[in-house]
């Protein structure tokens, strides 16, 4: 017999990425604080896990990134997708919630509403940016879609979708911070005690990513720009915050063969740390982006397809920008930098043209930005969820 909402429900979810398995987790304790006795089951990282989520497979099989890459690894995703699939028909959770990953989620999600299991899609795809025609997958695909951009429920609404501005879960995790420019010294100086720097020195980020991939083709180019860097202002240092041992390890050898002598230190974890302490961050493209915004960190944002996949990508991204920031402003409020123009020269430039400059309004900019898009989105969210239980035969 199905479980009612009054009961334990059983509610599915699945992340495919770091990000995601930050929202997810986020979104797992609102749904705990309505729903106490809710069991979850689906794919998740570690932060989902110690929510209490039994994983079908690894999400590190699935967090691939660039179209050429999700070719060579399709046999395995389509492996682990039939096996979730299954799981779930078998299982027959109240809801499922697909978290970002819309390649891979968006076609579980038409299974399974197909099968009257109501879906929820977190994280809208950029719909808005490239492939607009998409949309009539995603309606017949979802339930309903929770947006964390202020501009993609209009969308959503012109098309008829049922979709929920929820905000981002980022912007109300961290502090509308103060940017006055003692107190943003004060920061710098409590982060870098933290992470063990030399005190008196200023500070750049280096932030290739959260994948093997972008590491592999970012990783150089900041380091040579690191180097450029040092050799003009001696009196900077370098530090990269590594989201795994894997990637800790593999930044590590290219560091020592590409700049062994470059004033480096590499940091388990602690990204918010290392932003906090940095006069300017280097950063590859993504949801990392956001969050330098939030923390008020000045960067200069980066990203390096692979050739085949900035080749079919090209064509069919419509955005004016690809970093969260600029997408938030609506017009270049930080440089960005993509493909051939990620070069350790022009990085090296654009970072000094930050040091170089006084950073308040770009910081007070940055806090206006965040009260936009601060809307209790966890909370917001497990609410939907709720209604949608509520509201199943």
């Amino acid at each position: 017999m199905k479980q009612t909402i009054a009961d334990a429900p059983v509610i599915a979810l699945l992340a495919g990425e770091h990000s995601g398995d930050t929202l997810g987790s986020d979104l797992m304790v609102a749904l705990r604080q309505s729903l106490p006795n809710c069991r979850f089951i689906g794919v998740g990282g570690p932060k989902m896990a110690a929510q209490g989520l039994t994983s079908f497979v690894p999400m590190e099989d699935l967090a691939v990134m660039g179209l050429a890459e999700v070719i060579s690894s399709l046999p395995q995703l389509l492996r682990h997708r039939r096996t979730v699939v299954k799981q779930l028909l078998a299982q027959k959770p109240d809801v499922f919630i697909g978290i970002d990953a819309p390649d891979f989620n968006l076609p579980i999600e038409k299974k399974l509403k197909a099968a009257g299991i109501p879906t929820v899609h977190y994280v809208s795809p950029s719909v808005w940016a490239w492939r607009q025609s998409r949309i009539h997958g995603i309606k017949a695909a979802t339930n309903h879609v929770l947006c964390l951009l202020p501009f993609e429920k209009a969308f959503y609404d012109q098309h008829q979708a049922p979709a929920t501005f929820v905000g981002h879960p980022l912007a109300d995790t961290l502090p509308i911070l103060d940017t006055d420019p003692e107190t943003v010294e004060q920061r710098q100086s409590a982060a870098r005690r933290e992470l063990g720097l030399v005190e008196g020195h200023r500070v750049i980020g280096l932030l290739p990513g959260s994948r093997a991939g972008e590491i592999a083709r970012l990783a150089p180019i900041y380091l040579r720009a690191a180097v450029l860097l040092h050799k003009n202002n001696p009196n900077i240092q370098f530090v990269t915050p590594m989201v795994s041992t894997a990637r800790r390890e593999q930044f590590r050898a290219l560091a020592q063969a590409i700049a062994p002598d470059l004033p480096l230190t590499i940091v388990d974890g602690r990204a918010h740390t290392v932003m906090q302490a940095s006069d300017a961050i280097i950063v590859t493209s993504g949801t990392v982006t956001l969050e330098a915004m939030l923390l008020g960190t000045p960067m200069v944002v980066a990203y390096n397809f692979s050739w085949l996949s900035f080749q079919l990508i090209r064509r069919l991204f419509k955005a004016p920008f690809f970093s969260l920031p600029n997408l938030l402003a609506q017009r270049e409020l930080v440089c960005e930098l993509v493909q051939d123009a990620v070069t350790p020269a022009a990085l090296m430039a654009q970072v000094q043209l930050l040091l170089d400059q006084e950073q308040t309004q770009l910081r007070n900019e940055f806090r206006q930005l965040h009260a936009s898009i601060q809307q209790n989105a966890s909370a917001s969210g497990a609410q939907v969820v709720c209604d949608i239980l509520s509201n199943t035969p």
